[in-house]
């Protein structure tokens, strides 16, 4: 499986079609994304695990999200006032 994941990510390009997401705006996989990539880090974290999966997400994140609301939101999420729930 990871050998699979890293194989996508040496050919990653940009954010590929999401089927929960159809529309133009694409706020909603920006924040999903966002949200997934530091529940997926939280989880293997507490297992243990490599959290090289976890790339992928932050991956999609990166290509979709303005650079300001990364900021934002890592600086909420430091600040312990972030509104997700991680």
């Amino acid at each position: 499986m990871a050998e699979d994941i890293q194989a996508k990510l040496e050919k990653y390009r940009t954010a590929p079609f999401d089927a929960r997401f159809p529309n133009q705006n694409q706020t909603r996989n920006c924040w999903s994304n966002y949200l997934d990539y530091h529940r997926c880090q939280k989880a293997l974290d507490a297992k243990g695990v490599d959290t090289a999966p976890c790339d992928w997400y932050k991956r999609v994140y990166k290509s979709l999200c303005p650079i300001s609301w990364i900021q934002k939101w890592d600086d909420q999420r430091e600040e312990g006032t972030f509104p997700g729930k991680i």
